[in-house]
Order: C-alpha cells, then sequence, then structure tokens
C-alpha cells in the first residue's frame, strides 16, 4: 500500500483540484439569475464528484506517467527527482498497468454520475458532450507517456495540462452549475492552467539533461534551459496579473484581495529559481509551487464568496 499511495503522488494532488474550488465557489458567488439564490446552483454533492473525478484522473496520469517513463527507461539513474514505482521494481509494470486499467473504469463512473448529477436525464446534448470530455481527458491522460507516439515526448504535456487542469477544471464545473459561460471567468482558469503548467515545467527543467539522453523532447528540451526560465517567469507572473484582473473586473472590495497572500511564497520562488545553477535543486520547488497554487484558490474563492456574508449562513445552513 505504501508503494501505490507513493506512485499516486499526493503532493500533485491539491494542485489538480484548484480549479474545481475556483469554478464551484464562483458558481455560489454568481447566480445565474436574480431569482435564484447561491445555494439553488450550488450542490455539494456536484462539487464532491468534481473532486472525486479530477483526482481520479490526476492519479491516473501520475500511474501512467510511472508506467510510461518506466518502461522506456526514461525513469533511470540520470533522473534527479525520486525514484518511481517501476524504476525502483517496487511495483511490477504489469501491476501497474492493471491499475491504469482500474484507475481509469472508476474515474470514468464517477464522471458519468458527476454528468448526471449536473443534467439529470435533460440537456443531453450537454451530457454528451461532457462524455467525451471525459473520455478525452482519461486519454489524455495516458498517452502522456505511454505508447510509441506519446505526446509528452514531443512537447505538447504543457498543453494537456493547461487545458484540462486549467481551463476545462475551471470553467466546465462552472458549467456543471450554471449551466452558462461565463468569459471572465477565464481569467482565473488561465492562471490556475498557467501555474499548473509551472510546476510541470520545473519538473522538466529539473529533468533536462536525462530527458535529452532519453529523447523526451519536453518543452525544456527544445528551448533550453535559460529560455525555460524565462518560459517560467511568464507562467507564473502572467498568472498573478490574470488573477488580479479579475478582481478588478469583480469590483472586489480591499478586503477581498486577500488572495494577494499566496503571491508572497511565488515570488520568493521566482528569486530562487533566477538564482538557481544546479537544476536537481528545483526539486523541492514543485510542492512550493502546487501549493502556493490551492492556497491561492483557496483564498480566491473566500474572496469570492466574501467570508462574512450571507452565502456562508446560506450555504451551511439551508444549502444542499
Amino acid at each position: 500500500m505504501k508503494h501505490w499511495i507513493q506512485a499516486a503522488r499526493l503532493r500533485t494532488l491539491p494542485l489538480s483540484v484548484s480549479g474545481i474550488i475556483v469554478g464551484s465557489m464562483y458558481a455560489l458567488a454568481n447566480p445565474t439569475t436574480t431569482e435564484l439564490t447561491p445555494t439553488e446552483v450550488f450542490n455539494w454533492s456536484v462539487f464532491a464528484f468534481a473532486i472525486l473525478t479530477t483526482l481520479g484522473l490526476q492519479i491516473l496520469s501520475n500511474f501512467a506517467n510511472d508506467y510510461g517513463d518506466g518502461v522506456k527507461g526514461t525513469d533511470n539513474t540520470d533522473r534527479v527527482g525520486p525514484k518511481r514505482a517501476i524504476q525502483s521494481g517496487v511495483i511490477t509494470p504489469q501491476a501497474m498497468k492493471k491499475a491504469i486499467v482500474i484507475t481509469s473504469v472508476l474515474t470514468l463512473f464517477s464522471a458519468i454520475y458527476l454528468i448526471y448529477l449536473a443534467f439529470g436525464d435533460t440537456n443531453f446534448v450537454y451530457s454528451l458532450f461532457y462524455l467525451v470530455l471525459g473520455i478525452l481527458a482519461i486519454a489524455s491522460a495516458i498517452r502522456y507517456t505511454v505508447g510509441n507516439s506519446a505526446y509528452g515526448y514531443r512537447g505538447f504535456g504543457d498543453v494537456f495540462v493547461f487545458v484540462f487542469f486549467g481551463i476545462v477544471s475551471t470553467m466546465g464545473v462552472n458549467f456543471l452549475y450554471s449551466k452558462e459561460l461565463d468569459l471572465v471567468l477565464f481569467l482565473p482558469a488561465t492562471a490556475i492552467g498557467f501555474l499548473s503548467v509551472a510546476v510541470l515545467n520545473l519538473n522538466n527543467m529539473r529533468d533536462e539533461a536525462s530527458d535529452r539522453k532519453a529523447n523526451k523532447n519536453t518543452i525544456v528540451v527544445k528551448i533550453g534551459g535559460q529560455n525555460a526560465k524565462k518560459y517560467h517567469y511568464f507562467l507564473i507572473v502572467g498568472a498573478m496579473v490574470l488573477v488580479l484582473f479579475f478582481a478588478i473586473l469583480n469590483d472586489f472590495r480591499l478586503d477581498q484581495y486577500l488572495f494577494i497572500i499566496a503571491f508572497i511564497p511565488l515570488l520568493k520562488h521566482l528569486v530562487t529559481v533566477y538564482k538557481n545553477q544546479e537544476t536537481k535543486a528545483l526539486d523541492s520547488e514543485l510542492k512550493k509551487v502546487a501549493l502556493s497554487t490551492f492556497l491561492l484558490s483557496v483564498l480566491l474563492a473566500l474572496c469570492m464568496i466574501s467570508f462574512f456574508s450571507d452565502v456562508i449562513v446560506n450555504l451551511f445552513l439551508g444549502g444542499r
């Protein structure tokens, strides 16, 4: 059990639910019509299964990454980060392959029930769209490093992370509540997507030398370490600017800017990356950025629903 928990990479899980938190709390703070109360838009069951589905997708991605890099030999003695399960021999490729199948099925079932909770037996088109989206997300999580045409080996991993853990996670879950697209939500969705990609970029900067040897052509391998740092600055600073712009467009009060607290560890992180000369030292920064993103999502969510507003009272006393 210990080895399976390690293979699930628990430190990546808070990051994966950040978009769900922001998209859900935005729905709570912004009912789609004046006739609806916040608690008539927000639904705890949808929230719970959205979290569960996203966690399943992240764990599936981690299992598939362990399997794909393990059987290809990318995870070897040249790799800087912690040893993976297949690399160290504590889990066999066959067992990991079974785990990928089981996790895929459980994640799909969770996604189907989530769709049913959101749309019931109506809105067939929406349900079909989300089902296809769910299947694509599962397939993409697996194909990141698995197979001869794994897109993670061609530099497209950043696209997958940005789309599914940024845009789809944030705006997709909000649509499950509201049945509408609110384009202003694209700003925090993009910000969370940028920060999620930043974690992957850190991972790829750390592994640049071993990935280059293994012909894993990540963005970092393609553009080089120095340009990867500039790319990293863009992702982190861009995310902070987008969230600030979102707050301004939504006329946040002064007390609703508490989310800026999460900028502090991100700015300190940028200084660390700027000064870094030894890529293996970046390993500890992955957890910092992941937790900072989670902190930002929680604080932004609280700021959107205004700490002491009637929304909170209605949610816990009269909400579903």
